[in-house]
């Protein structure tokens, strides 16, 4: 059985109108009937793939396509309204780093804090703890409340604590551009290190470049429906030809067509210039 398998995935969503009462005061005057969906809207529909162990798995889209809704699904923060999908493993989910912090508590509390909520022991916790600290590049503020850090540094540590818990499955949602540029490829160096080691990642990001670069496969959403599945670099070569202007691919075309039949009328020009001076010269 693979880590990750997807069985036509559907999530729903409830959209309130504008004027919804806001109290229960203001319900009770205006009516229940005002506390009613407006409307409900797919968020994704009939969503199938798998992800085999040590597989890193990319996913593509505009704005509103889904991709983080389904990261959330897989990382167990909602339920699906229709389909299913099976996880075999512990799972580590880089959805919202820093969201676990306790900001008057110091980055050494919260490093053990968040560390067992991973599923950690508490020994396990601290015979890491030296490690996370490290790589976060945070050691000499450890003790400070997490508060006084910046918001690099809370996401570097929450980055930390995140790959060190030794995942059997990692959810990225564009996590990999924590701080500087060394630590970046820090970042990727460390995931590709944990895919080496047969974790199974997803990873939802604008960069096509970095699925391209780093992915096995990729899956292109729009609108909540799976377009593409397959190679890297296949999917995401789909995905930026769709995102050229209709009108661009028209003038495209339209200057194209021009070439052409310029091209037909010059041979055309050639060809009688040719039938002329082949003719025999008259004589007076």
């Amino acid at each position: 059985m693979n880590p990750i398998e997807v069985l036509d995935l559907s999530k729903r969503f409830r959209r309130y109108d504008a004027s919804r009462p806001n109290s229960i005061m203001a319900a009770m005057l205006s009516g229940w009937k005002q506390l009613r969906p407006a409307e409900y809207f797919w968020a994704l529909r009939h969503i199938s793939f798998t992800v085999a162990e040590g597989e890193m798995v990319g996913i593509v889209g505009n704005n509103g396509a889904g991709k983080s809704t389904l990261l959330k699904l897989l990382g167990k923060v909602g339920r699906p309204d229709r389909g299913s999908l099976l996880l075999q493993g512990r799972v580590g989910a880089l959805l919202d780093l820093g969201a676990g912090f306790h900001a008057d508590l110091t980055g050494r509390e919260n490093v053990l804090i968040n560390g067992v909520v991973a599923g950690l022991l508490t020994r396990e916790v601290k015979r890491r703890f030296e490690e996370i600290v490290e790589f976060a590049e945070v050691g000499r503020f450890i003790d400070n409340p997490i508060r006084t850090y910046s918001t690099g540094m809370r996401m570097r540590l929450a980055f930390s604590v995140a790959v060190h818990t030794q995942p059997d499955i990692l959810l990225v949602d564009e996590h990999l551009a924590v701080g500087d540029h060394a630590f970046q490829d820090k970042c990727l160096d460390h995931i590709a290190h944990m895919k080496a080691q047969g974790c199974t990642i997803v990873l939802v990001s604008h960069s096509t470049e970095q699925i391209e670069k780093i992915c096995d496969r990729a899956i292109w959403l729009e609108h909540g429906y799976m377009r593409a599945e397959g190679v890297a670099a296949s999917v995401v070569e789909q995905y930026l030809s769709s995102q050229v202007p209709a009108e661009t691919r028209s003038d495209d075309c339209a200057s194209d067509d021009d070439a052409a039949n310029e091209q037909t009328a010059l041979s055309n020009r050639m060809r009688s210039l040719t039938t002329v001076n082949a003719s025999p010269t008259q004589m007076p």
